[in-house]
Order: structure tokens, then C-alpha cells, then sequence
């Protein structure tokens, strides 16, 4: 399987604040990418699928890699 780099952007509540996030993970489709974000949100901010809202998911290359982790996994 190709693995793909994506940039996903969206936003998230917590509490009563909107929070916007971009975040950039290597999967090979955009479905995997979803689970990703929403485990690692869930996990990390404790919070529900419904409270996280994901605008796009775009296929980059990795010459537009700005995390610096997945700069190194590269």
C-alpha cells in the first residue's frame, strides 16, 4: 500500500470555546485520516466525535510538510 501525507484542518469544541486545529499524518486514505483525528482528540481532550468538526483533508506533498515530526519520519 502507498502511503499518502495529509493535511487535515477543521475545529473542535471544548467546553464552551471553538478551537481550530491543523494537523498533517501519513495514512494511505482519507478514512483512516478521520479515525485518526478523531481517536487522538478523543484521547487526548476527552472529547466526543460530535464535538469535532473536520473542514478538509488534502493529500500534500512532502515538500509541504510543516510538522516538524512527520518532516522526520520522511
Amino acid at each position: 500500500m502507498i502511503t499518502k501525507i495529509y493535511r487535515v484542518k477543521g475545529t473542535f469544541v471544548m467546553g464552551d470555546e471553538y478551537h481550530d486545529f491543523t494537523k498533517e499524518y501519513k495514512a494511505t486514505c482519507k478514512g483512516d485520516i478521520e479515525e485518526k483525528i478523531y481517536q487522538r482528540f478523543g484521547s487526548k481532550h476527552g472529547i466526543n466525535r460530535n464535538q469535532i468538526s473536520i473542514d478538509s483533508i488534502d493529500e500534500i506533498t512532502p515538500e509541504e510538510v510543516l510538522d516538524p515530526i512527520v518532516k522526520e519520519i520522511l
